[in-house]
Parts: structure tokens; C-alpha cells; sequence
């Protein structure tokens, strides 16, 4: 097992390959203070707040030898412990990628892809839906894919949940990663959805902007937290484009990409997505799931820095429901 103390001077360790020894931290210093999974974004390179979040949560990480919530608040000497993920997470196969059918590619060169991925799957595995993700498809489809030193998420750049449909974009190798992940921490991508919501928004324009976190006693949603206790800067913008029968529908861009943004954002305005289960209410009529799709994205090609302008239109199943309101 490793054993390195983190400093003051905050310098990074390398996240281990799936196959390491655990890795092991001492609480010293800049660490003294942090909540968990912030300590682990911190102390190691690689590691987003996220997947820490996700590490915790699977179980992978301990203090002091016993499994700990992610918003614990370390003190001077603990010892956390990261344990690598399971051989199997490394060795994925394709072999569920036929249960999604072929890909819809929007866009492909030697360095990335863009999917219009369907709703109803999961972008990658995690626990409960280990198989049949759009990474068994992808990893079909580019057997060699691997950036971003995820095992569990091969050249993945963002993320839309599993009842979203949309655009999304894959690095088919480490730089291409890299540099569009830069793009996103600098908010440059343009990424815009198309969302039905409840009742009549009046603004024809607007922006919610308030932190987002995990919802501390519902841990499988997020909500509106302040950034003192774990919550994340999160803004997002929005135009109207029509009303329709008591909805509105609208085009949506998001600045932060924080995990369930729209819909938590649109919920604290009190418009939340058309048939979202979690962060809405049911009225009806309500569509075969929520309505909510990536239609647009604008971003800088990772190598060749051309400027990239891609678009898909709502999927038939919203664009159904969308015409039988309107008649």
C-alpha cells in the first residue's frame, strides 16, 4: 500500500490504475477542515469531486479503517484509504452493447464521437445497471476507447441522465479528453436543451443561478445547498419559446454542468420538467418519460480547434406528445 502525507503545498497524487494497491492519505494540512470528498478532488490528481462522491458511495474509500459519508469533516491525522476499483470494472465487455442497437453518431473523426444518445440508458456503469450502458456500445463500437483514466467511464466528457436524450460527446483518446474537459471547466462549450415545463413561465427570458449538492437525506437526489455545506456553484439560463396548454416549453443552456441541473433549477422555480418523477409532479397529460433533450452543442475540436456546431431534433416520442398538446 502507498503511504504519502499531503502538505501544505497541496501537490497532487496520481490517481491509481484500476489494478494498484489501495492508495492512502494522511490529513495534514489544506486537508484539515475539508469534507471528504472535496479532500479527495483535492489531494489527487485526476479525481473529481464526483467520482469521489461516487468512490465513497460504492464503498471503495474508508477513514481510518470504516466506511464514511461523503460530507464528513476530517481532522488532523485521519488516514483515508482509496481502494482501486474491481478488476471488472477494467475488463467491461461489450458483449450487452447488442441490447441498445446501433449507435445514432452525429458526428466522428479519429479523435471523437457525438452520439444522440436515446433515453432510457444509462451513460455508464454504475451500481444497479452494470450492463447495457452506452459505454458497452461505445467500447463496441471503438474496442480500443480509452481516456480519461476512468475505467468505468472510457473518453466520457459529460454526462445526461438516463432518461435524457441528446447529444453527448467521447474522447477516443487521453488528449482529446483533456482538452475538452479544460473547455468545460471554462464554461466555453455550448450545451442547450429542449424542456417542456409546468405552467406558464411569464419572463421571456431568465437565469436561475443557486448551488447545487446531494440532497442530505435523500442521497439518490440532488438540491439546492449552500456552498458552505457541499453544494456547488451552478447556473443556468433559459428562453422561452412557446406556451402550450398550460406548459411552457423552452430552450434551456447550461453555464455549469452539475449532476440534475435543469430539473433541480427549474423545480426551485417552481416549473419543474414535464413528467420528471423525482423533482416533479404529476398532472396530466404526462409523456412517455420527462421531457427534457440535449438538442445543441458548440464546442472547439480538441486537436484541430475547428469550431464545432451540431444539433439534434427532439426525439419522436417527445415530439409526439409535444404535437397531440398542440392540436
Amino acid at each position: 500500500m502507498s503511504n504519502l502525507a499531503h502538505t501544505d503545498n497541496m501537490k497532487q497524487i496520481a490517481l491509481p490504475e484500476p489494478s494498484a494497491m489501495p492508495l492512502s492519505l494522511l490529513v495534514t494540512g489544506d486537508l484539515i477542515g475539508q469534507r471528504l470528498d472535496r479532500a479527495l478532488a483535492l489531494a489527487i490528481d485526476g479525481l473529481s469531486r464526483t467520482r469521489a462522491q461516487a468512490a465513497i458511495e460504492a464503498g471503495r474509500v474508508t477513514v481510518d479503517g470504516h466506511p464514511a459519508k461523503a460530507s464528513l469533516v476530517l481532522e488532523e491525522g485521519m488516514r483515508l484509504t482509496l481502494a482501486p476499483s474491481s478488476p471488472t470494472a477494467e475488463t467491461l465487455t461489450p458483449d450487452h452493447a447488442s441490447e441498445l442497437g446501433p449507435l445514432d453518431i452525429i458526428y466522428e473523426d479519429d479523435h471523437i464521437l457525438v452520439v444522440n444518445k436515446p433515453a432510457g440508458i444509462v451513460v455508464h456503469p454504475a451500481p444497479g445497471h452494470e450492463h447495457g450502458t452506452l459505454v458497452d456500445a461505445l467500447r463496441a463500437h471503438v474496442p480500443h476507447l480509452n481516456s480519461g483514466g476512468d475505467p468505468l467511464r472510457p473518453g466520457i466528457v459529460h454526462r445526461l441522465d438516463k432518461d435524457t436524450s441528446g447529444l453527448l460527446i467521447v474522447a477516443k483518446d487521453t488528449p482529446s479528453h483533456a482538452a475538452l474537459t479544460e473547455q468545460m471547466k471554462a464554461h466555453s462549450m455550448v450545451k442547450r436543451y429542449l424542456a417542456l415545463v409546468e405552467g406558464l413561465v411569464t419572463l421571456s427570458q431568465g437565469i436561475v443561478e443557486a448551488p447545487i449538492g446531494r440532497d442530505p437525506r435523500y442521497r439518490q437526489r440532488m438540491t439546492l445547498i449552500t456552498e458552505r455545506a457541499g453544494g456547488r456553484n451552478a447556473r443556468t439560463r433559459f428562453r422561452v419559446l412557446r406556451h402550450v396548454q398550460g406548459r411552457t416549453l423552452l430552450e434551456v443552456q447550461l453555464e455549469t454542468g452539475r449532476t440534475h441541473q435543469i430539473r433541480v433549477h427549474m423545480a426551485a422555480i417552481h416549473h419543474p420538467i414535464v413528467g420528471d418523477p423525482t423533482y416533479g409532479r404529476s398532472q396530466p397529460p404526462q409523456p412517455p418519460r420527462q421531457f427534457l433533450h440535449a438538442t445543441h452543442l458548440e464546442f472547439a475540436h480538441p486537436i484541430t480547434r475547428e469550431w464545432l456546431t451540431l444539433d439534434a431534433p427532439l426525439p419522436d416520442d417527445l415530439a409526439q406528445f409535444l404535437r397531440k398538446l398542440e392540436s
